[in-house]
C-alpha cells in the first residue's frame, strides 16, 4: 500500500490542498522529443497531436516532409498524416476527439485519431485572400468551432462545415498590434478577449466595434502578453511582460487578486484547476522551462522544478502535465479525501478509517474509533465511498471501499446501492486506466461523459471485447458494439467464409438482441464484398429488412424469391416495380415465373399499367385462355366485341376451353341473327342477350322469330313462358293469354297467370286461373284477389282451420256480417267433425 496513502503528493496553497497524481508514464518513441515539438492534446485522457516545431532548429530524421504524429496517453502512436497541404498554423482537437487542423490559407480538415481525413472546409473567403496567422480550436454548448485571426487582424469565428462563417466586430485603433487573444463562449455565443498594450478588448458578434477594458492591474507593465481562459469560461488569467499575473471573473468585473510572479521569461502556458467538488476554479498552473508555479486567488503560491519541456491540458477537474518522462495531474485535493487522511483529522470518517485498520489488526482500539463517529457513522460511510471515487491507486479505493463495508454494518437501514454503482464504475475506470486503454478519466470526468460516449470510444478505439464487458458491467445494450465489430471484420478481414462464420457465432448469441446482420451486409456491399454480404442476408429472417438491400445490390432473383417466401405482398410489388425499372422484360418474365404470387402481382400491375406488357407475359407462357380474357376484356372496353369473337373463340378453343369456346360460337351467330332482324324490322336489336332479344320480338308481335331463336339457343322452356306471360300481361291481352294457358300444360305452372293478372289489378282474369293452382295455395290466391267467400268455401273443402282462422280476423270479413257468420259456422263444423 503506498505510503501514507499517497499524501506525500499534496501540497498546500493556502487555504486549500493540491495533489499530483501520478498517471501512467508515457512510452515515446526514440525519435520523439518534445522539446523540438508543437503538441495538441485532447481533453478526458485523450489522443495527442504532435509535428515539429519550425520555429526551432533541429536535425532531421527521416523525411523533411512535415507529418503529424498521433499518440495515446501511453506514448503509443495511433496514426500519422503527411502533411501535403499549406502552411499549418494550429491544431486542436473536438468534443468528439477529431483532429482539426487549420492551415494559412484558411482550409481547415478534420481527421480522425488514426489520421484519416473525414472531411475539409473553408473559413471563408476573406480569410483565405487575407490569410491566417493564428488559430484557436475551442469548444461550446453548440460543439467544436474554429477561430481565426487573419493578417488583417480580423477574426472569424466558424462551428463547423455547415454552418457560416461569422465576423467578429473590428478591434478599435486596430494600428496597434495585439499581443495575445483568447476564445470565451456563454452558452451558445461565443466572443474573443484580445489582449493589447495593456488594455483588454472583447470582440462580441453583433456589435459594430469591440469595447476595451483598461486599468486592471495596480502595478506598472508594458502589454499583456498571455490570456487563459477557465475551462467553464467563468474565469479569467491575464499575464503582463513584467511578470504581472491578474486573476479575476471573465467579464473583468471581478479581481480575485494581482500577484507578481518574479520572473521575466515568457510561460509556456498558463492554465486553470477547475475544482473536483464543483465547477469552480480557485488557482492557475503557469508553466515555464523547467519550472512549475501555482497560484490561487488568495496571491498564495507553490512552485516544482519540472522537465525542460512540458505541455498543460485543461480538465474539468484540474490540469494534466506531459513531458517527455512523465504523465501527472494536478487536483484540488476533494474534501472527503482530505477529511480522512488529512493529518490529526477528527472527521467521522478519518475515525471509520482507523476503526476498520485497527479491527482487521484485531485490536480493541477499534471500538473506541467506532464510538467517536458512530454518531454520524452514516456521513463517515459515504465520505469513505465518495472518496474511493476520486482516488486513482486501486489499494487506496479497496481500502476506503472496505472501511465504508465495514461501516455500512453498524447503519440501521443502509442502502447499498450507491456502494454498488461506485465500485462498478471504479472497475470501469482502473481498467480504461489502463496502459493497453489509456484512457485516464477521473469519476467526474466518466460522469459528465456518461458511460454511453465511454463505449463509442472504446469502440472507436478497437476495444471491442473491453466495452462489450463495461456495457455487460454496467447493464447497458451491447447489440451495437458487436455491430462495430462486425465492420471491422468486414473492411479487415478477406475471408468471406471466415468473417460470416464469426460473425454468425456472435450474433446467435441468445443474449444479444436487436442486432441485424443487414446493417453489416450493407458495410460488405460498400465495401464491394457482394459474396459476404449475400452470405449474412441469408442468415436475417426478416424479408422487410433483407430484400431492399438484396435490390440495391441487383440480385432480383434472390430479392424475389424472398419477397414471395415472405407473403408480404407489398414487398413483392416493391420488387417487381424495382425489376420492371433495372431488367429487360424478357428477362424479367424468365426471372418470375417460377414463382406464382409474384407472377400474379406483375400482372396485376401490368394490367393496371401497361395492357401491352401483360399480353408479352401471356404469349411468353403461352397462356392462351389468358390471351383469350386479354382479347375479350380489350373488345368490352373497346365496344367492340363482336369484330373480336373469332380471335377470342380461336384462343379459347386452343386452349380447350370447351365451354368458353361454344359460347364465342353462339354469340357470333346471335350477333349475326340480331343484325339481319335489325334489318328485317327497322328495330334495335344489336348487342341484346338472347332473354332481350327474345322480349323484344315478343313486343313487336313477332312470335315465330321469338320461338325460332329459343329454340336455336336452347332457352329453357320455363324461361320462354314466363317472357310470354309477362309480354301479354304487359300487353292487357287477357285473352291471348287464357288461350295461351289452355296451349298446352305450362311448365311453371298457373301461379304466374294469377300472379301477373293481379299485378295489372285484373282480379276477374285471375279468377280464371285459380282454380287451376295447388290446392295448398288456392285459399291464398283467393285471398289475395279478394274472394273472400270462395276462399272461405275452398278453406272448408280442405278442412284448413288455419286459413280459416286467418279470415276471421281479415278486416273485410269482420265488417261484412255475413261473411263472418259463415267463416264462424265453418270453423264450428270441422271442429265438431274432430
Amino acid at each position: 500500500m503506498p505510503i501514507m496513502y499517497n499524501t506525500g503528493e499534496w501540497f498546500k496553497v493556502r487555504p486549500d490542498y493540491y495533489r499530483k497524481v501520478e498517471l501512467a508514464t508515457p512510452d515515446w518513441p526514440l525519435d520523439l522529443d518534445l522539446e523540438y515539438m508543437q503538441v495538441a492534446a485532447a481533453p478526458y485522457g485523450g489522443p495527442l497531436a504532435a509535428i515539429r516545431d519550425p520555429t526551432k532548429l533541429v536535425p532531421v530524421k527521416g523525411t523533411a516532409r512535415p507529418m503529424v504524429r498521433i499518440f495515446d496517453t501511453t506514448g503509443k502512436e495511433t496514426g500519422h498524416i503527411l502533411w501535403n497541404h499549406g502552411k499549418l498554423i494550429a491544431m486542436g482537437w473536438s468534443d468528439t476527439e477529431e483532429l482539426i487542423c487549420v492551415q494559412e490559407n484558411a482550409k481547415v480538415f478534420v481527421f480522425d485519431m488514426f489520421g484519416k481525413e473525414k472531411e475539409s472546409y473553408s473559413i471563408g473567403d476573406e480569410a483565405s485572400v487575407t490569410k491566417i496567422v493564428e488559430a484557436k480550436v475551442f469548444q461550446s454548448a453548440a460543439g467544436t468551432g474554429v477561430a481565426v485571426m487573419t493578417t488583417s487582424g480580423r477574426i472569424f469565428l466558424k462551428l463547423n462545415s455547415s454552418k457560416t462563417e461569422r465576423k467578429l466586430p473590428d478591434i478599435p485603433n486596430s494600428s496597434i498590434n495585439c499581443s495575445c487573444w483568447e476564445i470565451v463562449t456563454e452558452g451558445r455565443n461565443s466572443y474573443c478577449l484580445l489582449g493589447r498594450e495593456r488594455e483588454v478588448i472583447k470582440l462580441f458578434p453583433g456589435e459594430t466595434v469591440g469595447t476595451i477594458t483598461a486599468n486592471l492591474f495596480e502595478k506598472p507593465h508594458d502589454r499583456i502578453i498571455m490570456i487563459s481562459v477557465s475551462y467553464n469560461h467563468q474565469h479569467l488569467a491575464l499575464y503582463t511582460n513584467t511578470g504581472l499575473l491578474w486573476l479575476g471573473s471573465v467579464d473583468m468585473r471581478q479581481k480575485y487578486c494581482e500577484f507578481d510572479t518574479g520572473r521575466k521569461d515568457m510561460p509556456l502556458q498558463i492554465e486553470w484547476i477547475m475544482n473536483s467538488d464543483n465547477s469552480e476554479a480557485d488557482a492557475v498552473v503557469i508553466s515555464y522551462p523547467s519550472y512549475l508555479l501555482i497560484v490561487n486567488r488568495n496571491a498564495d503560491r507553490s512552485d516544482f522544478p519540472y522537465d525542460p519541456i512540458m505541455f498543460l491540458v485543461a480538465e474539468m477537474d484540474g490540469v494534466r502535465i506531459i513531458t517527455q518522462s512523465s504523465h501527472e495531474m494536478i487536483q484540488r485535493l476533494p474534501k472527503c479525501v482530505e477529511n480522512i487522511f488529512a493529518v490529526n483529522s477528527q472527521e467521522p470518517a478519518s475515525y471509520l478509517f482507523e476503526a476498520q485498520k485497527k479491527f482487521e489488526e484485531k485490536s480493541y482500539k477499534s471500538d473506541e474509533y467506532l464510538s467517536m463517529c458512530r454518531d454520524k457513522i452514516e456521513l463517515a460511510v459515504t465520505e469513505c465511498i465518495e472518496a474511493a471515487s476520486f482516488e486513482f491507486c486501486t489499494e487506496t479505493q479497496k481500502s476506503l471501499l472496505r472501511t465504508a463495508n465495514f461501516g455500512k454494518a453498524f447503519v440501521l437501514g443502509h442502502n447499498p446501492d450507491e456502494y454498488m454503482r461506485i465500485m462498478r464504475i471504479l472497475r470501469v475506470l482502473n481498467t480504461l486506466r489502463h496502459e493497453r486503454i489509456a484512457m485516464p478519466l477521473t469519476f467526474k470526468q466518466f460522469s459528465h461523459l456518461n458511460p454511453e460516449v465511454i463505449l463509442s470510444r472504446l469502440v472507436f478505439r478497437k476495444h471491442y471485447a473491453v466495452a462489450i464487458q463495461v456495457a455487460k458491467h454496467l447493464n447497458l445494450p451491447e447489440s451495437w458494439i458487436l455491430e462495430h465489430w462486425a465492420y471491422h471484420k468486414v473492411m479487415n478481414d478477406p475471408n468471406d467464409s471466415e468473417v460470416a462464420r464469426k460473425i454468425t457465432e456472435k450474433f446467435k448469441n441468445p443474449t444479444v438482441e436487436g442486432i441485424s446482420f443487414c446493417n453489416i451486409a450493407e458495410k460488405a456491399h460498400q465495401a464491394g464484398r457482394d459474396d459476404l454480404a449475400i452470405k449474412l442476408l441469408e442468415l436475417e429472417p426478416r424479408a422487410s429488412l433483407h430484400v431492399p438491400l438484396l435490390l440495391k445490390m441487383r440480385k432480383f432473383d434472390r430479392a424475389v424469391a424472398s419477397a414471395t417466401q415472405s407473403g408480404d405482398t407489398e414487398l413483392v410489388t416493391k420488387v417487381l416495380l424495382e425489376m420492371k425499372m433495372h431488367m429487360m422484360l424478357s428477362n424479367l418474365h424468365m426471372t418470375i415465373r417460377d414463382y406464382p404470387l409474384a407472377l400474379n402481382m406483375y400482372k396485376k400491375i401490368m394490367r393496371e399499367t401497361n395492357r401491352a406488357g401483360l399480353y408479352g407475359i401471356y404469349n411468353t407462357e403461352d397462356d392462351q385462355k389468358a390471351i383469350a380474357e386479354f382479347h375479350f376484356r380489350n373488345a368490352i372496353e373497346s365496344k367492340d366485341l363482336e369484330s373480336n369473337l373469332s380471335v377470342i373463340g380461336n384462343a379459347y378453343t386452343q386452349a380447350r376451353c370447351t365451354v368458353e369456346a361454344e359460347l364465342c360460337a353462339e354469340t357470333s351467330r346471335l350477333f349475326k341473327l340480331q343484325k339481319t332482324l335489325s334489318t328485317k324490322y327497322n328495330a334495335s336489336l344489336n348487342g341484346l342477350s338472347v332473354h332481350d332479344t327474345i322480349e323484344q320480338l315478343l313486343r313487336m308481335g313477332e312470335l315465330k322469330e321469338a320461338e325460332k331463336i329459343r329454340s336455336d339457343f336452347k332457352v329453357p322452356d320455363r324461361r320462354f313462358w314466363w317472357q310470354r306471360i309477362l309480354n301479354l300481361a304487359e300487353q292487357q291481352k287477357w285473352d291471348e293469354l287464357e288461350k295461351f294457358s289452355k296451349n298446352k300444360k305450362s311448365p311453371i305452372g298457373y301461379e304466374p297467370f294469377v300472379e301477373v293478372c293481379l299485378k295489372y289489378d285484373n282480379a276477374r282474369e285471375a279468377r280464371k286461373y285459380i282454380p287451376r293452382c295447388r290446392d295448398n295455395r288456392k285459399v291464398l290466391w283467393f285471398i289475395r284477389a279478394s274472394y273472400f267467400e270462395e276462399a272461405i268455401d275452398c278453406a272448408f273443402e280442405q278442412r284448413d282451420l288455419h286459413s280459416l282462422y286467418e279470415l276471421q280476423k281479415k278486416e273485410s270479413i269482420i265488417n261484412d256480417r255475413n261473411l263472418l257468420a259463415k267463416t264462424c259456422n265453418c270453423i264450428a263444423m270441422l271442429e265438431t267433425r274432430k
